[in-house]
């Protein structure tokens, strides 16, 4: 798996650091706010906030949450304008780096992601600068429960996933973006748990980066996903299983 499968995978298995940290409902709560924004409040009808919904619910935010997210969106109680914006920077060693934030405060916003980057040893880039080389995807996280991982890769293909990785313990599953539903289903339907369902962005060229670099490249995205206004970090880097395990022991 790319680095950044194998950075997410740690964290699910050491439990959400956000929510360690009380930013998680406040991260959910925005994005489902964006989606009945843009698509309307019945999930029915907004794949968006379906998806946001399915992720709340996923990390047990309490359903009184969820309503209250909704009407915050939708004038049924006091609003809010929250605007997503994508910066693009470099890491450690030229590492591509993709941010993705929901503020409602700009200036504060970008000053804080650049001062991570520099910080760090990177920089923020120009718009542009580094998305050529992800591909927006479907990612499916799946914890086999004891099928045979081969066989949960058949189901995902016959279900309409392009490509299938098998990992410790989890199999990532990637789609077309308008595919994901779809292929969560017919996974669920199948008795496996699915952990996480989103839109993602997938690096198509990869750099391996030396201990050095992959330890102040992990640094820099640590620090960037605990900012509050930063909603998902994707990044290019690979780096050894050992590197990891000795950063987040």
């Amino acid at each position: 798996m790319s680095g950044h499968s194998k950075w997410s995978q740690i964290k699910r298995q050491k439990g959400v650091a956000d929510a360690q940290r009380g930013q998680l409902f406040t991260k959910l709560a925005k994005e489902i706010i964006i989606a009945a924004k843009q698509g309307g409040p019945d999930p029915n009808g907004n794949f968006r906030l379906r998806m946001a919904v399915q992720k709340a619910r996923d990390n047990n935010m309490p359903a009184d949450n969820i309503e209250r997210a909704i009407k915050r969106a939708t004038g049924g109680a006091e609003g809010i304008e929250i605007a997503e914006i994508t910066y693009e920077g470099y890491g450690p060693a030229g590492a591509a780096v993709i941010v993705e934030v929901a503020t409602d405060n700009r200036n504060r916003c970008v000053a804080e992601v650049r001062n991570v980057f520099t910080r760090a040893g990177g920089s923020l880039g120009e718009s542009g600068s580094v998305a050529w080389n992800f591909d927006s995807r479907g990612l499916i996280s799946v914890v086999p429960n004891g099928q045979d991982p081969d066989e949960v890769a058949l189901y995902a293909i016959d279900a309409g996933a392009e490509d299938v990785q098998v990992g410790d313990g989890t199999i990532e599953v990637y789609t077309a973006p308008a595919d994901l539903e779809k292929v969560r289903k017919a996974l669920e339907e199948q008795k496996l748990k699915v952990e996480s369902a989103e839109s993602a962005r997938v690096p198509k060229t990869t750099v391996q980066l030396d201990e050095k670099s992959a330890i102040q490249m992990l640094r820099l995205v640590e620090k960037l996903e605990a900012l509050d206004d930063v909603q998902k970090v994707y990044f290019n880097a690979e780096f050894s299983d050992d590197v990891l395990a000795s950063y987040t022991s």
